[in-house]
């Protein structure tokens, strides 16, 4: 989606942070825009910010309530009589470790991290489709759904899970001219991770050093205005990929090196196999590759 102005997006997760940081970015280029948040001090303290401009409207939902989030999506028709773009933002740290036997944490967090995602694309994407005039899906992932994170498994979990969703969404949608990305922030000041103005709440040893390395580099996170700037442009040029944290890049280069000398050398391949594979392969290039409707 190239051209913005005019066009209406819909942002959960809107009213802080990165999305937040979004929303004002749309703003600035001209489109419409509809704020979806479930903390009503953050739709207060945006509403404030916003005040006077008519472009915006906001809504307080849950995004694992999808009759909530279904009728905050008809409100948006209500109000700007479509929607082109759908920015599924909103998420949640925490949720435990790997091995944690509590389940509460873990189902709240997979429940709006991944579901709500989900549940923004199986509501609204619809509608974006029926529209027939192309449109663009973001969803937030994480770079902690491309690198591991210790003590974070639910986290990353639903992270790798929204990788994993929105690579397929974009195959899927290619074919009726809509963009689909995937943001992969790494620290951008936000109100999901609070941070002390000291170091001195650590606690000791081993851990303690690894939670003072996080808080400083969040102390030095990206702004949120510059985050949604970024976002902008990726959308412009359809890169599925929306990767803005460079410190992670030799880790990732690593990684890879890693897996490919993983793959046990020598064993034989039946031509069924290899076909198959040559034939997804081709077909994946072609659906990622697709150019999207203006």
């Amino acid at each position: 989606m190239r051209n913005f102005a005019g066009k209406v997006a819909f942002v959960t997760g809107g009213a802080s942070g990165i999305g937040l940081g979004m929303a004002r970015n749309f703003l600035a280029e001209g489109m419409r825009l509809v704020i979806a948040d479930y903390n009503q001090d953050h739709l207060d303290a945006a509403r404030e910010m916003l005040k006077g401009n008519n472009a915006v409207h906001f809504v307080r939902v849950d995004v694992t309530d999808r009759s909530a989030l279904r009728a905050a999506a008809q409100e948006a028709l209500d109000l700007f009589g479509k929607i082109h773009l759908l920015a599924n933002n909103a998420g949640v740290g925490g949720g435990g470790a790997a091995d944690d036997p509590d389940f509460n944490d873990w189902d709240r967090t997979i429940g709006i991290n991944l579901g709500g995602v989900a549940n923004g694309c199986k509501i609204i994407v619809p509608i974006i489709k029926a529209q027939g005039e192309g449109g663009h899906v973001i969803n937030t992932a994480s770079m902690a759904g491309m690198v591991p994170l210790p003590g974070a498994g639910a986290y990353a979990a639903s992270k790798y899970a929204v990788r994993g969703y929105t690579q397929t969404l974009r195959l899927d949608l290619a074919p009726h001219g809509i963009g689909v990305s995937c943001l992969f922030p790494g620290a951008v000041q936000s109100a999901l991770m609070p941070v002390p103005e000291d170091d001195s709440s650590a606690p000791p040893g081993e851990e303690g050093e690894f939670v003072k390395r996080f808080w400083a580099a969040m102390r030095a996170a990206m702004d949120p205005m510059e985050m949604g700037g970024l976002v902008v442009e990726a959308i412009r040029e359809n890169r599925f990929h929306i990767l803005t944290h460079s410190e992670f890049l030799p880790e990732m280069r690593a990684m890879h090196e890693e897996i490919e000398a993983a793959f046990v050398p020598g064993l034989p391949v039946p031509e069924a196999r290899s076909s198959f594979e040559r034939f997804r392969h081709e077909t994946v290039a072609r659906l990622m590759a697709m150019e999207v409707i203006d």
